[in-house]
C-alpha cells in the first residue's frame, strides 16, 4: 500500500491526483480494469465488498484468500504486475449479519477483517455504521467510532501475524447504502463540515482508547456524502458549489482524504471535480456492471438476428435465475408495475448478483463462442454497439465478442482514469473559475 499512501501524499501535497476502486467480482469487469490499467501504465485498486467475498463465501462462494487468487490469475493473463495490483475490502463491519444481535455479527466482522488482511488486502474499509438486530434504528458516532476501532484492532493482529506492507484504513459514518438507493431520491444532503468534525473526533478518540495510534496513521479516507447518488432510473450528480464548504474542510487534516461512494454514472466532468474537491478515492460497482449487461444484451439481440430460431437466450436465463431465487432483487424492486423493466434496467443493476450461478455463466460462455465462430457483420455492429462499432471501423479494437464486452465496460472506466489525472481535476478547475 505504500504506492497508494505516496498517491494521496501528493494529492495532499496539491497534485491534484486520485485512484479510482472497481468494486466487482465479475471476471470480465476485473478484467477491463487491468487492461486498462495496463494501458495507463498505472496501478488499479480492485475491492471485495463484505457480500460478495467473506469468511463464509459470500454470494460469490468466494473467501478472501480465493478473491486473491482469481484476481492474480486474471492479472496473469493481463500482464499486469502483481505489485500494479492493490486489493482492498468494501464495508468491512457486520452488514452481512445485520439481522442478528450486534454481539455476534461484531463477532462475525472481526473474523471477516481478519480473513482479509491474512489473505493480503491491505485497503480496509471499516463500516460499522448500520444496525444490527438489538440496536437503534440510528447508531451514534461513538458506537460507530467503537466498533470500527474493535475491527481496526483484529485487522492490526492480523496483520502483525501475516506480516508485509501495513494495511490501510477508510473510516466514516454517513456511508451511502452499497450498491446505490432502494427508494426514489430526491435532493441529497452534503455532510457538514461539523458532522466530520464529530466523526474524526470520534474515531480517533476510539483508536486511542484500545491503543491503536499507529493505526490512527494510517487512516488515510473518511466516506461522506458529497450529493452525489442514484437510484433505479435517476442519477444525483455532483454539484460543486454544494459541497464546496465540505471541501475544504479536509484541507486542515494533513492525512485525510474523501472516499466517494456511488460514484457511478457520474459524468466525467462530475468525475474531474470530485477529485480536485479531494474526494481522492473514487468507488464504481453497479456502473461497470450495468455496462457489461449492457453490451452482452447487446451481443444477444446480434445473435437472434443472426440466428432467429435459437432458444434460451442468456438474455432468458438470466431473467430465470432471478425469478428462480428473488431474494437479491425482491428488497429493491417493490413496485409490482415496475419490477419486470427494473430487473433488467435498473441503476441498481441486481442482476450482477447472478452471473455467477452455473446456468448463467454457461450461458454467458455458449454465447462469446456462438459468435466468436462468426463474423459479426458491420451493420449489426452498428445498429447494437455503436461505440464499438466506431472503434472497430478505426482499426483501434477487435471485433470479437469478447473484446467487445471489455470495451463496453472500459469506456465506463475511462472517464474515472482521466478524473485522476492532475490535467483533468486542473481543466477541470479552470472550466469550473471561467
Amino acid at each position: 500500500m505504500r504506492a497508494l499512501l505516496q498517491l494521496l501524499e501528493r494529492h495532499k501535497s496539491g497534485s491534484g491526483e486520485g485512484i479510482y476502486s472497481v468494486c466487482s467480482s465479475h471476471p470480465l469487469v476485473i478484467e477491463a480494469a487491468l487492461a486498462e490499467a495496463h494501458r495507463d501504465g498505472q496501478r488499479v485498486l480492485i475491492e471485495a465488498t463484505s457480500n460478495q467475498v467473506n469468511q463464509f463465501g459470500g454470494y460469490t462462494g468466494m473467501t478472501p484468500a480465493d478473491f486473491r487468487a482469481y484476481v492474480t490469475e486474471i492479472a496473469a493473463h493481463a500482464v499486469l504486475p502483481t505489485d500494479h495490483v492493490l486489493l482492498g475490502g468494501d464495508h468491512l463491519g457486520p452488514n452481512a449479519w445485520r439481522a442478528e444481535p450486534s454481539a455476534g455479527a461484531m463477532a462475525h466482522a472481526e473474523q471477516l477483517v481478519d480473513s482479509y488482511v491474512a489473505a493480503g488486502f491491505r485497503k480496509i474499509h471499516l463500516d460499522c455504521s448500520m444496525s444490527c438486530a438489538d440496536d437503534p434504528a440510528a447508531l451514534t458516532d461513538s458506537v460507530v467510532a467503537q466498533r470500527a476501532a474493535r475491527l481496526c484492532r483484529a485487522a492490526e493482529r492480523a496483520w502483525k501475524a501475516a506480516g508485509g506492507d501495513a494495511p490501510v484504513y477508510v473510516i466514516g459514518t454517513e456511508v451511502p447504502a452499497p450498491g446505490g438507493a432502494a427508494e426514489e431520491l430526491g435532493a441529497l444532503a452534503v455532510t457538514s463540515p461539523a458532522a466530520v468534525t464529530v466523526t474524526i473526533d470520534a474515531h480517533r478518540e476510539a483508536f486511542t482508547a484500545l491503543g491503536l495510534g499507529a493505526a490512527w496513521t494510517r487512516t488515510v479516507a473518511l466516506v461522506v456524502q458529497p450529493g452525489v447518488e442514484f437510484d433505479h432510473h435517476k442519477v444525483i450528480d455532483y454539484q460543486p458549489g454544494k459541497a464546496r464548504e465540505l471541501s475544504r474542510r479536509i484541507e486542515r487534516e494533513s492525512g485525510l482524504v474523501y472516499e466517494a461512494h456511488s460514484t457511478d454514472y457520474q459524468t466525467a466532468g462530475a468525475l474531474a471535480a470530485l477529485v480536485h474537491d479531494h474526494f481522492a478515492i473514487l468507488k464504481v460497482g453497479p456502473g461497470a456492471t450495468f455496462a457489461l449487461r449492457e453490451a452482452l444484451w447487446a451481443l444477444v439481440d446480434i445473435q437472434i438476428e443472426l440466428d432467429d430460431e435459437m432458444t434460451d437466450s442468456l438474455k432468458e436465463v438470466v431473467l430465470a435465475a432471478m425469478q428462480r431465487d428473488p431474494r437479491h432483487w425482491t428488497p429493491y424492486y417493490t413496485n409490482p408495475v415496475t419490477a419486470d423493466f427494473d430487473r433488467q434496467y435498473s441503476l441498481s443493476d441486481r442482476i450482477r448478483y447472478y452471473w455467477n450461478v452455473p446456468e448463467v455463466q454457461r450461458a454467458s460462455v455458449a454465447l462469446l463462442e456462438d459468435l466468436g465462430r462468426r463474423q459479426i457483420p458491420l451493420t449489426l455492429l452498428s445498429q447494437y454497439l455503436p461505440r464499438q462499432y466506431a472503434a472497430v471501423r478505426e482499426g483501434s479494437l477487435s471485433s470479437d465478442p469478447r473484446s467487445l464486452v471489455l470495451d463496453g465496460i472500459a469506456t465506463v472506466l475511462r472517464p474515472y482514469a482521466t478524473a485522476c489525472r492532475p490535467t483533468a481535476a486542473i481543466t477541470s478547475h479552470a472550466a469550473r473559475s471561467a
